[in-house]
């Protein structure tokens, strides 16, 4: 098939919410499965994809696409009949691409100095402002929802609602109402409690490899 992609993959990691767009944009894929409890991402021919070591990662025909915002634009784009990207004159593209790159240069560096504990840098270097900036101007932009641009859903309500419910699970991201009725809606969606699932099933059958490799 033309369009199918192959996504490099790895349960219960940031591959997980690519897989859930897939599966929300109908989209024709093939999964193949990494085993990081073997080591199988640090492979030669893994690395050849992603020397970073890293899921995920994208394929399709000669393009290799590594970067989680990166492939989430991409695969809307590809498939773009359920709706799920603005098209380029749509006043809502702009928002859309704002609150992509917002996760990856604000929320996500401000979660990992948060969970290591580091102490913020100076506002004139941070590439986030402060960690309670970022998470209030998410707060905000969730206030009115019931999506990310309001009344409608796109592909960045997945990388959001995968991104907050990762965090609060943990503890790093504060319980706010917001963002609790935002992630609330969106573990209900099909697509994300098929994924899920099977997400739990295989990592309970690479956890058992693991163990009968002797190298869990």
């Amino acid at each position: 098939m033309a369009d199918q992609v192959e996504l490099f993959y790895a349960p219960q990691t940031r591959a997980t919410g690519v897989r859930v767009l897939l599966e929300e944009l109908g989209a024709p894929y093939k999964l193949n499965v990494l085993n990081f409890k073997l080591g199988e991402n640090r492979r030669p021919d893994y690395l050849a994809v992603n020397p970073a070591g890293k899921v995920p990662a994208l394929r399709h025909g000669p393009a290799v696409i590594t970067e989680q915002v990166a492939i989430y634009l991409y695969l809307a784009d590809l498939f773009p009949d359920n709706g799920l990207t603005p098209s380029l004159n749509d006043p809502l593209r702009g928002p859309y691409l704002r609150w992509f790159v917002h996760m990856a240069s604000c929320f996500e560096p401000a979660l990992v100095d948060r969970a290591l504990k580091r102490e913020e840098p100076p506002q004139s270097m941070s590439p986030y402002g402060s960690f309670d900036t970022v998470m209030e101007n998410m707060r905000a932009q969730l206030a009115s929802g019931p999506f990310v641009l309001g009344a409608r859903m796109t592909a960045v309500d997945v990388l959001w609602g995968m991104g907050l419910r990762w965090g609060m699970a943990f503890g790093i991201v504060p319980e706010l109402e917001e963002f609790k009725a935002y992630t609330d809606r969106f573990m209900e969606r099909p697509a994300v409690v098929k994924v899920l699932q099977e997400d739990q099933n295989m990592a309970k059958e690479q956890e058992d490899a693991a163990i009968h490799a002797g190298v869990a």
